[in-house]
């Protein structure tokens, strides 16, 4: 249970970290969809990570990694609202 807890921490922390260094107006807000950005940003960094023979299978992003993961995570939402292919949710 305390390992799910670690990732929730985590993630909203890189998440957070992530919105402060790529701040624009179709940014995901919220505690929710900012933990999910960051949470989204681990596993992307853990798997390519792994993918190219960083990590072990049995390893984990770290917290840089996570960050960094969650950045290009919220620079693929920017693009898709930019493009118009999900809309965005501070727009009315």
């Amino acid at each position: 249970m305390t390992g799910i807890l670690w990732i929730i921490i985590v993630g909203f922390v890189a998440g957070i970290i992530a919105r402060f260094l790529s701040p624009g107006p179709n940014n995901p807000s919220g505690f929710i969809l900012t933990t999910v950005l960051g949470i989204a940003g681990a596993f992307l960094a853990t798997w390519i990570g792994q993918a190219i023979g960083h990590y072990s299978p049995d390893q984990g992003a770290g917290f840089i990694t996570a960050t960094i993961g969650a950045l290009v995570v919220l620079f693929i939402w920017n693009r898709l609202v930019a493009s118009g292919v999900i809309p965005d949710p501070g727009r009315r």
